[in-house]
């Protein structure tokens, strides 16, 4: 972190909360280059959660026609007026934009925007599904390095799983940029790297809450197979047949179905259930 920064956390008597899982970032180049693979431009309108100490925010704002920036930690409202004071075109939140209804954040969003944070690990996870249903153009998000692999694991990588196809489910995720973690204050335990989702799907509502459906139970106990882990929920006799005229194999694994297997597999059993009612 920079020093001007530091002074300034100092001088409004800021303390870190680990609570809040805090690294900030103050280099300028990487902060641009975070603009910059984010696709940010004069047309739109930005969420970002988690200001911090507003140094993100700041660029963003340079470049985007909106700003509207969460910030949980109500102790650094005094440093994030400061920082922003030049701009008219930033909308700060002070409250936790994971309790934040979808409804209301659109509302102040004025209607598609895109999403860029420097997200800590706890909210990682529940932040990315609860955007992927709302109306985002895209997600750029820099989170630990392990979790930007889950992201964006494929079929048959040992970092695969339900975060993976969660994602794909909506369009494709990649990291454009990994971040030493001597880059933030305080310095976290592990590297970081910056992920671009771009939302390319062609799938409906109807396929997506099935998918999401079989990926839960599938994923549920990885060391089983998939037909150990698919009868627990739809018995024996639904799973055996679903994964035949799926044409999968009833000993394969979870994590080597790609997200045309899983399609076909929650289209059937979901036709099933339904036929069953």
């Amino acid at each position: 972190m920079g020093d001007s920064q530091r002074e300034t956390l100092n001088k409004h008597g800021f303390r870190f909360n680990k609570q809040f899982g805090q690294n900030f970032i103050s280099d300028k180049n990487l902060l641009s280059a975070i603009v910059s693979d984010a696709g940010v431009t004069s047309d739109d309108t930005v969420v970002e959660v988690g200001a911090g100490a507003g140094a993100l925010t700041y660029e963003l704002a340079t470049v985007a026609k909106k700003v509207i920036s969460y910030e949980i930690d109500k102790n650094l409202k005094s440093v994030l007026e400061e920082k922003l004071k030049v701009f008219d075109n930033v909308e700060l939140i002070f409250a936790d934009a994971l309790k934040e209804s979808e409804e209301e954040i659109s509302r102040r969003a004025g209607g598609v925007f895109k999403l860029v944070a420097n997200l800590p690990y706890y909210i990682t996870t529940p932040l990315i599904f609860k955007f992927l249903e709302m109306p985002v153009k895209s997600i750029t998000v820099l989170v630990q390095k392990e979790v930007a692999e889950r992201m964006c694991a494929k079929a048959g990588d040992d970092a695969y799983g339900v975060l993976s196809v969660g994602i794909a489910l909506f369009g494709t995720a990649r990291i454009t940029r990994i971040v030493k973690r001597q880059m933030f204050y305080p310095v976290p335990d592990v590297d970081s790297a910056l992920v671009n989702i771009t939302f390319d799907s062609k799938l409906t509502t109807e396929q997506r809450k099935a998918v999401r459906e079989v990926v839960k139970t599938a994923f549920a106990m990885r060391r089983k197979t998939l037909y150990n882990n698919l009868r627990a929920i739809y018995g024996g006799e639904t799973s055996a047949n679903a994964l035949e005229r799926a044409k999968i194999d009833a000993s394969a694994r979870a994590e080597t179905l790609t997200l045309d297997d899983y399609v076909k597999l929650g289209e059937i059993l979901a036709e099933t259930e339904k036929d069953k009612r």
